[in-house]
């Protein structure tokens, strides 16, 4: 019977021997196939920064051009070159005043 048990002994052995070869290949496969996916994610991730870079870029450069649209200045020469408008003398200058209602509801 001591055989028999050796030869069983050595046959379980041997399944499990292959049984961790196989968990060993598998993990294997599975650690390349993360590191593939990781290399992708992070070319991606490049991709998408670079495009973000770029669009601070371009927003930097339009507050920049609004602030220079949107001056005083420059609205002011517009309408006296384009609009031929002038400032008024202080006595041209008219207030006026609205009075608005005092019922709450018609807020």
């Amino acid at each position: 019977m001591s055989a028999r048990q050796s030869a069983s002994d050595g046959r379980g052995s041997l399944i499990v021997a292959l049984m961790l070869a196989a968990a060993v290949l598998a993990s294997a496969v599975a650690v390349i196939h993360v590191k593939y996916l990781t290399r992708g994610a992070f070319g991606t991730l490049q991709q998408v920064r670079a495009q973000r870079d770029a669009l601070d870029v371009e927003w930097g450069r339009l507050q920049i051009q609004e602030a220079a649209l949107t001056s005083h200045t420059r609205i002011e020469d517009n309408a006296r070159t384009q609009l031929d408008m002038i400032m008024p003398a202080g006595g041209e200058v008219r207030v006026v005043e609205v009075a608005l209602p005092e019922d709450d509801d018609a807020l």
